[in-house]
């Protein structure tokens, strides 16, 4: 007879992620997922950045206008180029809503989402520099190189992103993605534990979401606070990945390549609250990390296939 709680003999205990509560939260995972790939939303999506735009340079033209009274008023930009941050901020929060779902696809294409979006934020900062010109523009105060020269701030922003585009290729091109284990009930168990990650983690965006559009409306903010947590947010997931994965595969190989992706998002979130030219130098070092130990992986790691993580040991 066996012990309660224990299989049977024989029987083969099911993962983790079979058990009926974690099975209910991959299962919605999967709706959502299924629901957000639709082309519906794809379309919504569009319209809502279309009529955001076209909102937002009507209120600006309304207020140029003297069309809006006064209290609103002097909490609205006279810049036309506001509308383009706008649409901006939305299109990258849609895209880390696509890097939050692609957290359960696999580690090494999240982080190049990852990338990705940092080098639209970098976009959205250019336009948000050029939100700061008057309109028409006047050449003559842009004109001289000054570190405090917003044109050159622009620059710096614009180049950076650039560069981060062609890494960006250059580290899908050279992926090799290998499963977790070659136990397929693990790969799905680890798969499931991420997609539960991915639910919470939507969570905690819906929730720094909200909490920045009222800054954004009722204080004014024009900080990427909203960014910054939801970074913050992604790196504590992230490590909370590689603790789950150890469940999964206890190769050092495995352990330092995604602990190592977990310390690029952390050069990503500094280089949101840094400085220019400092956000643009830490996103194309956290872009190139990435690429570098996407190489130094695909080189060794057949080296060090058999080579466990060095824990604390009793006989040392």
């Amino acid at each position: 007879m066996n012990d309660q709680g224990s299989a049977p003999s024989g029987a083969t205990r099911p993962p983790p992620s079979s058990f009926p509560p974690t099975n209910v939260l991959v299962r919605l995972y999967d709706r959502l997922d299924r629901w957000r790939k639709g082309h519906s939303v794809r379309a919504i999506l569009a319209t809502v950045l279309i009529i955001a735009y076209l909102g937002t340079l009507a209120v600006i033209e309304a207020k140029r206008s003297g069309l809006l009274p006064k209290p609103y008023a002097d909490r609205i930009s006279n810049s036309h180029f506001v509308a383009i941050g706008i649409a901006f901020y939305l299109l990258v929060l849609a895209e880390i809503i696509g890097l939050i779902f692609g957290l359960a696809d696999s580690v090494s294409r999240s982080v190049g989402k990852q990338v990705e979006i940092l080098s639209l934020i970098l976009i959205r900062q250019s336009f948000e520099i050029l939100s700061e010109f008057a309109e028409p523009i006047r050449w003559n105060s842009l004109l001289g190189f000054s570190v405090k020269n917003p044109l050159v701030d622009l620059i710096i922003d614009a180049v950076a992103s650039l560069v981060i585009f062609v890494l960006v290729g250059l580290y899908y091109r050279i992926q090799h993605e290998q499963p977790i284990s070659q136990d397929s009930r693990d790969q799905s168990a680890f798969i499931n534990s991420k997609k539960i990650v991915a639910l919470l983690l939507m969570i905690g965006m819906v929730v720094v979401t909200i909490r920045g559009a009222i800054d954004y409306v009722a204080v004014g903010s024009k900080s990427l606070v909203f960014f910054e947590e939801l970074f913050s947010l992604l790196i504590l997931s992230d490590v909370l990945i590689v603790l789950i994965a150890l469940q999964h595969s206890a190769s050092y190989r495995v352990v330092f390549r995604n602990s190592a992706f977990a310390l690029a998002t952390v050069l990503i979130r500094l280089g949101l609250t840094a400085p220019s030219p400092y956000n643009a130098l830490l996103g194309v070092t956290a872009a190139l990390y990435a690429v570098l130990l996407t190489l130094a992986y695909n080189k060794f790691a057949p080296i060090l296939r058999d080579v466990k993580p060095a824990l604390p040991a009793a006989d040392i």
